[in-house]
């Protein structure tokens, strides 16, 4: 698969504290056994999440709890939890309509995503290094 990055898409702080009010107000009435962030990606949003849904952080996924990320892009992260039993997903952005996870934001394929945690500066490397340990180039 060649992907060709055509435009890139900064995601601000203001837009990830109204996104994790989105996820907080679907996710409220749940009970969760714990919080798991992806490494690195889901990390600050699962921070965020713990504090507003007064959820714990933990350190692997686990039955009933909720996981987060920030971006589904190839899937190769996420499809290797999907049959955790009552687990619930978000992510912050997806490549593809989703079907067994939850997003916030759907993205296009040829989009790449600055957060704001991210180097700005070096966005070009990220890149580089992502496709490459992916094989998309």
């Amino acid at each position: 698969m060649n992907v060709k990055y055509k435009m890139v898409r900064y995601f601000t702080w203001s837009e990830f504290d109204k996104n994790v009010m989105h996820i907080s107000n679907k996710c409220k009435f749940r009970k969760f056994s714990g919080i798991y962030g992806i490494p690195r990606g889901g990390l600050c949003l699962a921070v965020a999440l713990s504090h507003r849904l007064n959820i714990k952080l933990i350190s692997k996924p686990k039955k009933n709890c909720l996981i987060v990320d920030d971006i589904f892009d190839t899937g190769l992260t996420l499809n290797t939890l999907k049959n955790i039993e009552g687990a619930m997903f978000f992510v912050l952005f997806s490549k593809r309509e989703p079907t067994w996870f939850n997003t916030v934001n759907l993205s296009q394929q040829k989009e790449w995503v600055v957060f704001p945690w991210e180097n700005h500066h070096k966005y070009l490397i990220d890149q580089k290094q992502y496709t490459n340990k992916r094989k998309l180039n």
